[in-house]
């Protein structure tokens, strides 16, 4: 590079400036506006004058040039009019910077060097290429330094001015000015972008690709197309027709949410991107809880890595990919997908079709081929899910229902919201008869899954797109209402990215505003990554409290301070103060580390007790006794001891006092509160059943098996005399009647029945004249008369007496007479010498003739009975043999009883005749 030294010259420079006029043709095919251009070239001669040692030039005449390309894009230039000075550089505009890269080290040194040289101050060094600089500059600064440069080469200056080396002193200089280029219309309806063309200094429109879908699903195609489709398996909505991107593309994995199978909702929203793969799953249906995995992994928001960016935005999650320009956006309800038309006009295809502002073809098959409609084509669009195996892209596409419901419906209230005064200042940015026509069909179809309300979400939130805001909810009456967590409030109309402690020095310049759940008036959120509001920007750490600078805490067991600057939050091991040593020593004990309630993080050792530890187990306890323990003071395992539980035992079972015992029917028995002090039990206290105990004359009350009070049991015969009173004899005994001694009563046990008898004595003739004076007196019985002393015995003969007759406890009606033989017979007993023993003669007055008679006898149940007696005819003294003592009884016990009562009769009936 060579340096002229400054010099005072009048011979002009002639400098050669070119600019470009456009001659532009906007035509519109299909919704595809294209430019034509055409480059003038005019050249013009500006005159550099040197005067002195300033070396000011100054310019007669500049012009301007640009060249404009693509298709759907659209820029003006307007050149630069003559009286234009270049004597000073032109005015800082968005554009390049004028600092010279780091790898012009070279040019930067010799630029300074040549500046050195001429002693300049102050000097402004241009952006350029001067990588081979073998052309003389010639600068626009009061003094003329020239560089070299090969002709051709040119190199911009800074502000969109550009430099081109022509020839030796000849430059062209070329200033670029953009006016504002016509707003193009966009076949979706939205409003076109700003897009800064290749060289930085002007920009163009264009349509973004912008696809959306919603509810059951209704879709609008990057065109602007709308249609809906009820399929239940995984589609592709956008993939590129000619692969740029490596493993690129988003897909949605639908469901049936109804009960009938008939419409689809959005449960997963996946977007491709090379290495990794995004999954945004609705966590509970119909709501808006997002999850979000990357590689099937669960990630925490924001989450940047790859190229790809996941972060929070509203009640959105958004994956953002900076390289493609592209985001996508998912909230559970409704999804949308932006793309720049310069990297993906006229190379997408799939569910949200072909994004090149024409809707005729945004019904492509994978094939290439136009569906008739789109919700045919969107069949066609299945991929492989191995959780769906009843999907395969190659099954033959099912017929879509009809977005019109078959019955007539009235439309939910929601939905007249669309076209109503909420709305209305979005109408003119987006129209809303399509989000209208999907909320009256999601109202009709599914009336209880409130899915009219994404209709309404995803037209406020494409409005917000658009920079109209619309604070929609409160006017649903709760139905479409959202409900915020703890410490944030709901706006319709937040920031996009909300401001944070570490972003708030950043100037946020987007208008777009999103609804969701944001900060409270006063404070901020404190990160991005943590979700917490703060009054002033101190730290937070894993509790998720604010904390100030300076301030010091402890949490996890780490001693803690905020600090300004760094990481924020310095921690350190909490340090805990020396314990005595702690000995467990007794059974059950065991060393244990307990919270320490003044300190969290410095546990205390103790001893604890654990009787599973303890060897001595609880005794069995016999009944009416129980185990009770006790641990004595200091120690662990507890002392077993069986104490009186405090009540009665009978037949192995417990009674509580004062409750019933039973011990037989016939006694009234109760536990008592008084114990036994020999078995510690309490005592059971009984009462007899009380009783009847009175029996009737002759019967005596005796015990009977299975009996409380026994019964009367008679004992004794019972007879009532003719004078009515009643006289009551044992068995065996006899009473004369006390009115009557010629009336003798006895009683007889036959067989367990008491047998009554009633003899009256008949007196034989009498005559008392043949007593001596003075002699008559009675017999023993105290009936009969007689003479005293008697001259001889009574002879053997028959004797009659009436009685009653008792047989088996029957009896005759009257008194019947019978007879029976009574007299002295010859009767002796003396010693025989010869037979050495007494000798015996006895002769017994008995019947010699009897006969057999028969009487009636009247029983107690009241049936009579025949029964036959002996009537004696006549009656002699007949032999007998005499027994002697020693003589062996035959008869049984009870026949000698009977004929001892007999016998007893007879004698005193003899003494009649005595």
């Amino acid at each position: 590079t060579t340096v002229t030294p400054p010099s005072v010259s009048t011979t002009p420079v002639s400098v050669s400036t070119s600019g470009t006029t456009p001659t532009e043709s906007f035509t519109t095919t299909s919704g595809t506006t294209s430019s034509i251009f055409t480059t003038v070239t005019a050249t013009t001669t500006t005159e550099i004058v040197s005067t002195g040692s300033t070396g000011a030039s100054q310019p007669t005449a500049t012009s301007s040039a640009v060249t404009i390309a693509g298709s759907s894009t659209y820029s003006t230039v307007t050149p630069l009019s003559t009286s234009s000075s270049t004597t000073s550089p032109p005015p800082t505009t968005t554009g390049r910077n004028c600092s010279i890269l780091p790898n012009e080290s070279y040019a930067v040194s010799r630029f300074h060097e040549v500046f050195k040289h001429s002693s300049l101050n102050g000097v402004q060094a241009y952006n350029f290429n001067v990588s081979n600089l073998k052309c003389r500059f010639l600068s626009l600064f009061p003094l003329s330094v020239s560089f070299q440069t090969q002709p051709g080469d040119s190199w911009w200056l800074c502000n969109c001015t550009k430099a081109i080396c022509i020839e030796d002193d000849i430059i062209q200089v070329v200033p670029i000015i953009c006016n504002p280029p016509p707003k193009p219309t966009c076949s979706n309806g939205l409003a076109p972008v700003r897009v800064i063309d290749e060289d930085g200094c002007c920009w163009h429109w264009e349509c973004d690709c912008y696809c959306t879908g919603w509810g059951d699903p209704h879709y609008m195609t990057f065109d602007g197309l709308y249609y809906s489709y009820q399929g239940n398996c995984t589609y592709v909505l956008v993939e590129e027709i000619s692969k740029e991107v490596d493993n690129f593309g988003v897909y949605i994995d639908n469901y049936h949410c109804d009960t009938q199978d008939v419409v689809s909702c959005p449960r997963t929203l996946i977007v491709r991107h090379e290495t990794q793969e995004v999954h945004l799953a609705t966590v509970k249906p119909n709501t808006l809880q997002v999850e979000v995995t990357v590689n099937k992994q669960a990630v925490a928001l924001p989450y940047k890595k790859f190229g790809v960016s996941i972060y929070e935005s509203g009640i959105n999650r958004v994956v953002e990919i900076p390289e493609l320009k592209m985001n996508v956006t998912y909230n559970g309800l409704s999804f949308s997908i932006r793309m720049p038309y310069s990297l993906f006009g006229n190379n997408t295809h799939g569910q949200c079709g072909t994004c090149n502002n024409n809707t005729a073809d945004d019904c492509m098959l994978p094939n290439g081929n136009i569906a008739e409609n789109c919700e045919t084509m969107a069949d066609h669009w299945q991929v492989v899910d191995p959780s769906k195996p009843q999907c395969s892209p190659g099954l033959a596409p099912t017929k879509a229902p009809s977005t019109t419901p078959v019955k007539p419906c009235k439309e939910s209230s929601i939905c007249e919201l669309l076209l109503g005064s909420v709305f209305k200042p979005c109408h003119g940015f987006v129209l809303p008869e399509k989000y209208y026509a999907a909320c009256v069909f999601d109202s009709c179809v599914l009336p209880n899954l409130d899915l009219e309300c994404s209709s309404l979400q995803i037209y406020a939130a494409t409005c917000a797109d658009q920079s109209v805001c619309i604070d929609w909810r409160s006017h649903t009456n709760g139905v479409c209402s959202y409900k915020c967590p703890t410490g944030k409030e709901y706006r319709a109309c937040g920031p996009v990215k909300e401001t944070t402690c570490k972003s708030s020095q950043q100037n946020e310049t987007s208008t777009k505003q999103v609804e969701g759940c944001f900060c409270p008036s006063g404070t901020m959120l404190y990160d991005s990554g943590v979700d917490v509001c703060v009054k002033t920007c101190g730290c937070v750490g894993v509790d998720k409290i604010p904390r100030e600078f300076g301030e010091k805490f402890t949490v996890d067991c780490q001693d803690c301070i905020c600090l300004e600057g760094g990481n924020g939050i310095v921690c350190e091991p909490h340090k805990c103060p020396k314990q005595s040593k702690t000995s467990c020593d007794g059974e059950g004990f065991y060393e244990v580390n307990v919270v320490n309630s003044e300190d969290f993080c410095c546990p205390i050792v103790t001893c604890k007790c654990n009787t599973s530890l303890c060897t001595t187990k609880a005794p069995k306890c016999t009944l009416g006794f129980e185990v009770h323990s006790h641990i004595p003071s200091g120690q662990c395992c507890p002392v077993y001891q069986c104490v009186p539980k405090r009540v009665c035992v009978h037949q192995n079972a417990e009674f509580l006092p004062n409750s019933s015992v039973f011990v037989d029917k016939c006694q009234n028995c109760f536990c008592t509160n008084e114990v036994n002090v020999s078995t510690q039990l309490n005592i059971i206290s009984c009462e007899h059943i009380p009783c009847n105990t009175y029996c009737e004359p002759g019967y005596e009350r005796q015990p009977v098996k299975g009996e409380c009070c026994g019964r009367c049991v008679q004992t004794k015969c019972v007879i009532y005399t003719a004078s009515n009173s009643g006289l009551v004899l044992s068995p065996g005994e006899f009473k004369n009647d006390p009115y009557d001694n010629c009336t003798i009563y006895s009683c007889v046990n036959i067989h367990n029945q008491f047998i009554s008898s009633t003899s009256e004595i008949t007196c034989p003739a009498f005559n008392e004249d043949s007593c001596k004076p003075g002699t008559i007196t009675f017999l023993p019985n105290g009936c009969c008369k007689t003479c005293a002393p008697l001259d001889s015995p009574t002879p053997c003969s028959v004797r009659q007496r009436k009685d009653f007759i008792v047989y088996k406890g029957c009896r005759s009606v009257d008194r019947i007479v019978m007879t029976e033989c009574e007299g002295t017979c010859g009767t002796f007993s003396l010693y025989s010498a010869e037979a050495n023993s007494m000798e015996h003669s006895c002769s017994c007055c008995r019947e010699s003739s009897s006969t057999v008679k028969t009487v009636e006898l009247k029983c107690p149940s009241g049936h009579s009975i025949s029964h036959e007696y002996i009537y004696v005819e006549s009656c002699s003294c007949q032999d007998t043999e005499c027994r002697t003592s020693q003589s062996s009884e035959s008869q049984s016990m009870e026949e000698k009883d009977k004929a001892s009562t007999l016998n007893r009769i007879k004698r005193a009936i003899s003494l009649t005749s005595k």
